[in-house]
């Protein structure tokens, strides 16, 4: 359910004109994106920004400030050379109605946002998209045990718009700083404009799909030869955890396979920019491929550790069993010999006590001899 306070509370902002490429802005327009002084400006969520102008980033003060300059690019230029990227980390709200205001973001997306646990979904907002994506990461640990934690899942959160690019990350995983460097520091991936950074930003999270199902490839592997080596209860707790990692990757990879196939056919990516979603979406449906038979490896590893635990414990029955057998021969003899009847066979035979303990000892001994060679013991 939407929080419908957060709703008012974004409507009752001002709209701020967002000056289409192509157009042309007036001072006034350029200076109204400055936003409304009840809304905060980010500060401690705001990991970094730029104004990219012909692929390269240039030096300014404020986010205003970029926005001014790359629109009156634009303006001039009567091509979409220039865009601002904003990168944020797990803001508030005010922060995120802030940044609305300035690039004139749809509240729907803002509230989004802001309280993150989304599904993985692409969706059109006037002249802009808003992405969702979730991250995955693999976390190290010395042992795999029942309890241990082994996919850290967060989110990236992207707006994109004709001359802005505004990035949302919750969570600690899949920081973006690696894909702003590499980007900066090729002026053509740059210059590909805000769907190029789109681009790059899904890349990188698909990459991570791609190393993180591998390093759980060699989880399941290590698992199995453990199975059919020896099965304990803990083994048994592992496997399950296993499988409940492998569960909590394919909800953040499978729901993204329809939403990003769709993308190269939205209207706002270039035409030069297409295949290069579809080789993503390609990457994309391998990871989803991997992650699905390595669950269907884990039921099965499951199972036989299951079968191969039931069976070694009716081994140890059986051998439970044909010690008692064993044990009882002596015992109801003892019993037998020690009512205390005065008429017993061989009572008063010398030779009687050692008879005795030879029929235990021989009876005993083809008893064990039986249960050896049934391979009871």
């Amino acid at each position: 359910m939407r929080s419908s306070t957060l709703f008012q509370r974004i409507n009752r902002h001002p709209r701020t004109t967002h000056v289409r490429i192509g157009t042309t802005a007036t001072p006034a327009a350029l200076r109204r994106v400055v936003p409304d002084a009840r809304c905060v400006p980010p500060r401690d969520s705001l990991v970094e920004f730029g104004a990219y102008i012909g692929g390269k980033r240039v030096d300014v003060p404020g986010i205003p400030e970029a926005v001014s300059l790359v629109r009156e690019h634009n303006s001039a230029a009567g091509s979409p050379e220039a865009y601002v990227w904003v990168g944020l980390h797990e803001p508030e709200a005010p922060e995120v109605e802030w940044l609305a205001e300035v690039f004139g973001l749809h509240p729907l997306a803002v509230e989004d946002a802001v309280k993150a646990h989304q599904r993985p979904k692409v969706e059109r907002y006037g002249d802009s998209l808003f992405v969702v994506l979730k991250t995955v990461s693999y976390l190290d640990h010395d042992e795999l045990t029942a309890s241990s934690e082994i996919i850290g899942v967060g989110e990236i959160m992207v707006f994109v718009g004709p001359d802005f690019v505004v990035t949302v990350r919750h969570g600690q995983h899949c920081p973006l700083a690696e894909v702003r460097g590499r980007l900066e520091a090729k002026p053509k991936l740059l210059s590909r404009g805000p769907s190029g950074v789109l681009h790059a930003i899904a890349d990188h999270v698909v990459d991570r799909y791609l190393s993180v199902a591998d390093l759980m490839q060699a989880e399941l592997e290590e698992v199995e030869a453990a199975v059919f080596a020896d099965v304990s209860s803990r083994d048994i707790g592992r496997i399950y955890q296993l499988k409940r990692e492998m569960i909590e990757m394919k909800r953040a990879v499978t729901p993204l396979q329809t939403p990003l196939g769709a993308l190269p056919q939205r209207r706002m990516i270039p035409s030069d920019m297409r295949d290069y979603f579809r080789d993503v979406g390609d990457h994309l449906a391998r990871v989803c491929e991997q992650v699905e038979s390595s669950n269907e490896l884990c039921n099965s590893i499951l199972q036989a550790a299951l079968a191969r635990s039931n069976a070694l414990a009716n081994e140890d029955m059986r051998k439970i069993s044909a010690w008692v057998a064993i044990i009882s021969v002596p015992t109801m003899i003892a019993g037998i010999y020690g009512m205390n009847f005065s008429h017993m066979p061989e009572l008063s035979a010398m030779w009687g006590y050692p008879a005795v303990i030879g029929t235990m000892l021989v009876i005993c001994s083809l008893l064990y001899r039986g249960f050896r060679r049934n391979s009871w013991l």
